[in-house]
């Protein structure tokens, strides 16, 4: 039985598959709240003591660099040993890799249905390919192409410095400065859940849109709740509520069109480039044009980004999948 998990600073998600002749087939599920529990090892006994699972082998996607076989996750206080967790599970070794990674291996098991693509590129595109998540965190990684199949690797380009393009980007930026103490602001304060957060303030803070009462009192709510706030503005949004909340979200998919593009030519990812996380929620606005304008304007390299097709992934689980294709791979690898 193979052990696949991807964590993340909101929920850690543990999911159980058989391999049925490189078949992965899911056994169980299981999704914990990050932040009510010490560790990633407290997590890992529970599953196994609740679900009675016999692991043979296992691979754990994790939401930060990881080096020599450790990883301190980005938004927990947590630190993870592949080490640990193999004593603990009593296997000789476990995978440990950054979710990103993960995600990208797990990109070959998906299907039709869990993809929509948003420009077909060259029906001549081949090479690198490269996906991009926005959700707790900003997440990237590449595949290399090799002439045969692809290789995926991590990075952290989600904590590169925010770059504006136009005047209330500029202001955006300056507002984040100033928020976060003049120090660095990378991608990640504006593409993620907390990121689309803090696009919303500066339109509030700055007054160039107005905070219905109805709506700060609903976010209140949320917040004295513990529930999600950005998924309640990104709501909003696509019902049309409120023009704050429609232009927090607009500001967030033109940034994250730039991000994507800029991904795109430093992967050089001529073969593609995927886009997860958030952007499965709101595919209507990452189609409707918006994103596209931003990906491409990159004046000289406009053509080469023209011919690179761009999909958003829809399946929630392709961290999972993905994680757990790690460990059939290097299995193979050392048979």
């Amino acid at each position: 039985m193979i052990l696949a998990a991807d964590i993340g600073g909101t929920k850690s998600r543990l999911a159980a598959y058989n391999d049925r002749s490189n078949r992965l087939e899911l056994v169980v599920e299981r999704v914990y709240p990050s932040a009510e529990h010490q560790g990633l090892a407290e997590i890992v006994r529970d599953f196994i003591a609740t679900e009675g699972i016999p692991v043979t082998s296992a691979c754990f996607g994790v939401a930060g660099p990881v080096r020599r076989g450790r990883s301190k996750i980005s938004n927990l206080p947590w630190t993870i040993d592949a080490r640990d967790l193999a004593t603990q599970l009593r296997l000789a070794r476990v995978g440990l890799i950054n979710d990103l990674e993960a995600l990208a291996y797990g990109l070959d098991v998906l299907e039709s249905k869990d993809i929509v693509t948003i420009c077909e590129g060259s029906s001549e595109a081949d090479g690198n390919t490269a996906v991009i998540s926005a959700g707790s965190g900003l997440g990237e990684a590449g595949l290399f192409w090799d002439g045969h199949r692809h290789h995926p690797f991590a990075c952290e380009g989600g904590h590169c410095e925010f770059a504006a393009k136009n005047p209330e980007e500029v202001e955006l930026l300056e507002y984040l400065m100033r928020k976060y103490d003049n120090k660095h602001v990378s991608y990640e304060r504006i593409l993620s859940g907390p990121g689309l957060q803090n696009v919303y303030e500066f339109l509030r803070d700055t007054r160039k849109e107005e905070e219905p009462d109805w709506l700060r009192d609903q976010l209140a709510d949320a917040a004295r709740a513990g529930k999600d706030q950005p998924a309640l503005i990104s709501q909003t949004a696509l019902e049309g509520k409120a023009p704050i909340a429609q232009r927090a979200l607009s500001i967030f998919v033109s940034v994250f069109g730039a991000e994507a593009g800029n991904c795109a030519l430093k992967f050089m990812a001529t073969g593609g480039i995927y886009i997860a996380g958030i952007a499965g929620k709101i595919v209507p606005l990452m189609n409707d044009g918006a994103f596209m304008q931003a990906f491409l304007d990159k004046g000289r390299m406009r053509p080469l980004l023209e011919d690179i097709p761009v999909k958003i992934v829809l399946n929630d689980d392709a961290g999972l999948l993905g994680a757990a294709r790690f460990t059939l791979i290097q299995k193979a690898f050392r048979s």
